[in-house]
């Protein structure tokens, strides 16, 4: 008998033995074949980042129910790159990266972890989703389970264009959940509030720190509206094409005119 299932690749930034990942395996059920890279450590802010000058250590990790597994000493995007290019027989379908402990609502999306590694899997023409809950000191794992098999489904058959990945974000636990909501990328950011001491030796050290703020031009449409809302957020990511086509109609002649006045 064929098997139709898809062949769906975890991965997370928190390390493979956070508990975000573990309920992300669990909500696939038997919808999926399902193999697990992770990193051995969390990787969390590693954004797209990868390892050039020391070598990546590939290690069995036993899971559940026989779950192929491994860990990584790398990032998520090392993960993805040494699962297709070593350790997976064959390409994935799909690519899940989470569940993120902490919100990758807003600007946090460029420096996330959870994001970078489907994003290496865009680069390979593996589509993917990356989930995040918004609380990070309570994540609500369990009661967003049954979310995740549906959303993940839709998005097989209705699948992005190439080059587009979908960032969900689900509210606060204290949020009754009101639905979902197709979003725009929110605007708000993390405000740098390092903890400054002072080093045995005389020099300055921190701890890197930061305080959540809403900017009050946020828009209505946005991730980080609709979760303080209650509705779990979607939003289409498109990373393939990274060109502003307006700047190169508006400057294109006078900055090549710069250098044929050099000449």
């Amino acid at each position: 008998m064929q098997n139709n299932r898809p062949f769906i690749l975890l991965t997370n930034d928190d390390g493979i033995h956070a508990p975000g990942i573990k309920h992300l395996w669990k909500a696939l059920g038997n919808f999926a074949d399902i193999a697990i890279v992770a990193p051995s450590t969390e990787k969390s802010g590693s954004a797209l980042s990868t390892t050039m000058f020391s070598p990546l250590h590939i290690l069995p990790v036993k899971w559940e129910n026989d779950t192929p597994a491994w860990s990584i000493t790398g990032t998520p995007a090392d993960c993805v790159k040494i699962a297709t290019s070593v350790v997976l027989s064959k390409k994935p379908d799909f690519i899940l990266s989470g569940i993120n402990q902490g919100s990758n609502a807003g600007t946090t999306v460029l420096y996330s972890g959870t994001i970078g590694g489907v994003i290496e899997g865009i680069y390979k023409n593996i589509p993917g989703i990356a989930f995040s809950c918004e609380d990070f000191y309570e994540p609500n794992f369990s009661d967003v389970e049954k979310y995740i098999r549906p959303i993940v489904d839709h998005f097989i058959k209705n699948p992005l264009p190439s080059g587009s990945f979908l960032n969900v974000n689900f509210p606060c636990k204290s949020q009754k959940i009101k639905g979902f909501k197709m979003a725009v990328q929110g605007i708000s950011a993390w405000q740098e509030n390092p903890d400054i001491r002072k080093h045995p030796k005389g020099h300055n050290y921190c701890w890197t720190r930061g305080i959540w703020k809403i900017r009050e031009d946020e828009l209505k449409n946005s991730d980080v509206a609709l979760l303080k809302e209650g509705y779990i957020t979607a939003v289409p990511i498109q990373i393939q094409e990274l060109t502003d086509h307006k700047i190169i109609a508006s400057h294109k002649e006078s900055f090549e005119e710069v250098f044929s006045n050099i000449l």
